[in-house]
């Protein structure tokens, strides 16, 4: 099975199954197609987080890059050349096919190169987000209504060089430099860069094991968030306050390369329990994310994007390649970083129980992954929803001093003003994210769901 955010995506990844690949395979099929199709919100010039369960353990795959280590200690900036971070998301791909793929690079990105160049109808949730992106770059305005065909050969000219070369064909040569002459970013940045695999963090919710990336991602912030919670009667305005709770711990703790476990020591949450958060004000952002499960038991969790929409607003000059302003993150510090990654977005999810595959999910959409996730689970765990009941389900979005709230949560306003904060009834489905799942039930056969805020859809064989 396969859920994503586009249905050219979902079938990519079927098609890798299909013929004969894995769970892998699928993810990166998919991946690069909504690299096409989405481009708004995810690109080779962005960043990729993953999390793969496959032979009886789960390995997290980190493939953000730092800022320039020639940078200065500066003020962040939201666009332009100085908000551009080494792009990772490549690595990544490459990493993921050389440890877990059988097909290769060239098959799994083949969908998404002949999208790019013989085109793809753009879906109505695209359009839509596309049409109100702030600032599209060069190759990408005006933006397409719904249904139109949109081609985008230079970047399947890119997704090519990729295919045939590897990572090695993004980093140095040709797309390497114009990366460079667009931004920043020094060939050496892009020539050091190595994606990297990792150990998840991970906490027991309801019988389950939820696991999610350590820094610099705020996965800990999902983790903390649901570690109070299960001390809680899981009301409305408990699940608000975790959340704030845990946020305020990741903004503060949260640093690449910091070590966050004693945030969800059960010593650490009885202490945290019960307590009222200061508050939290995030940065906008938006992203992808996808997920596959195959016949042997494989889950791949993936995460990928550009940040804000047309991230940096950049396209390195000839290769269809839009620059994520992943650099923004840094405003959580105060200041730039040199060599170093900003505060991150995105997180991809697993559950578990028994240390066996329950499923990937994943909820899409800046900041409110984490406070996304927590509600997703709760769903699923407390509830018993199945996941596209639990991804349907209406959410809240915490900004500050404002709770925004979905409609179908907009009579539960009540709840949120009786905690001293303020109630947005928030008609903008485009801020409360999207997200896909895939549930393996007891009888071993899998249920998916993905995000009716999204043009996607879940699809197995």
């Amino acid at each position: 099975m396969v859920a994503s955010s586009q249905p050219s995506a979902t079938w990519a990844g079927l098609r890798m199954l299909r013929g004969g690949g894995n769970a892998a395979d699928a993810a990166l099929a998919a991946a690069a197609v909504l690299c096409v199709t989405e481009p708004m919100a995810t690109g080779p010039g962005g960043d990729l987080f993953a999390l793969v369960f496959a032979r009886g353990s789960v390995a997290g795959l980190d493939a953000a890059g730092p800022a320039p280590r020639s940078a200065s200690a500066a003020p962040p900036v939201r666009d332009g050349p100085r908000s551009v971070t080494v792009p990772g998301a490549v690595a990544g791909w490459e990493a993921l096919a050389s440890r877990y793929g059988r097909l290769g690079l060239e098959a799994c990105l083949a969908d998404a190169i002949a999208l790019a160049r013989d085109g793809f109808a753009v879906g109505s949730r695209c359009a839509a987000s596309w049409a109100t992106a702030p600032n599209l770059p060069e190759g990408f305005a005006p933006a397409p209504p719904a249904g139109a065909r949109a081609i985008l050969p230079e970047l399947g000219r890119t997704l090519a060089t990729i295919a045939h070369e590897g990572a090695r064909g993004f980093y140095t040569g040709p797309v390497g430099e114009a990366i460079c002459s667009a931004s920043w970013l020094e060939e050496d940045d892009l020539r050091a860069f190595s994606a990297r695999f990792t150990e998840p963090l991970e906490v027991t919710y309801k019988d389950h094991v939820i696991l999610e990336h350590p820094p610099p991602t705020q996965g800990i912030a999902a983790l903390e968030g649901l570690a109070l919670l299960s001390r809680t009667e899981g009301t409305l305005a408990e699940r608000v306050n975790c959340c704030r709770l845990a946020l305020e711990d990741a903004f503060r703790e949260v640093r690449d390369g910091a070590d966050v476990r004693g945030l969800i020591e059960p010593d650490a949450v009885a202490r945290r329990a019960g307590q009222r958060a200061r508050l939290v004000l995030e940065p906008a952002g938006g992203t992808v994310y996808l997920c596959a499960v195959d016949e042997d038991g494989m889950a791949v969790s993936l995460v990928q994007s550009l940040f804000e929409r047309f991230g940096s607003g950049v396209v390195a000059p000839g290769t269809g390649v839009v620059l994520q302003n992943r650099g923004f993150g840094f405003a959580i510090n105060g200041t730039v970083e040199p060599g170093r990654r900003p505060y991150h977005t995105i997180i991809p999810g697993m559950l578990l129980r028994d240390r066996e595959l329950v499923g990937p999910f994943g909820v899409m959409g800046g900041f409110i992954q984490a406070q996304a996730h927590v509600q997703l689970v709760h769903g699923l765990l407390d509830e018993g929803l199945d996941p596209q009941a639990a991804l349907d389900r209406p959410r809240f979005r915490i900004e500050g001093r404002r709770v925004l709230l979905e409609e179908g949560l907009w009579d539960r306003a009540a709840e949120i003003a009786a905690m001293d904060l303020e109630p947005v009834a928030e008609p903008n489905l485009y801020l409360f994210g999207g997200g896909q799942a895939i549930m393996r039930t007891e009888h071993g056969t899998l249920i998916g769901g993905s995000d009716s805020r999204k043009d996607g859809y879940a699809a197995g064989w």
